[in-house]
């Protein structure tokens, strides 16, 4: 597997996982304070365009890291947990690092 596939699962994880914590303080200001109606649009129609990016993604890397369906499941759904995406992303990584193929040490031999 190419170091790419983490590496975008990763950066979409990360910017997913930040972009649901603004939605959720967006809400809050909403609906608790009365304030905050457009911005709170715009996060949220934002969001969802780079969750679905994110599942793309995720669901990429699990196809070829041969992930069970649970174990896919998961991952795709901690995209919509906050703060989950950030625990699950430094698990996967730690597991699919190995099966990163380095091309650079392929080059070398």
């Amino acid at each position: 597997m190419k170091r790419s596939v983490l590496t975008r699962y990763r950066v979409m994880a990360y910017v997913t996982a930040v972009m649901l914590l603004i939605l959720c303080a967006c809400m809050v200001a909403k609906y608790g304070f009365d304030t905050g109606a457009d911005l709170t649009f715009v996060v949220s129609q934002t969001h969802g365009v780079l969750f679905m990016i994110y599942l793309v993604f995720a669901f990429d890397l699990g196809s070829k890291a041969k992930w069970p369906f649970g174990k896919l499941l998961w991952v795709l759904v901690s995209g919509t947990i906050p703060l989950a995406a950030f625990f699950v992303e430094r698990g996967i990584r730690a597991e699919v690092e190995p099966l990163v193929s380095d091309p650079l040490a392929t080059a070398k031999a």
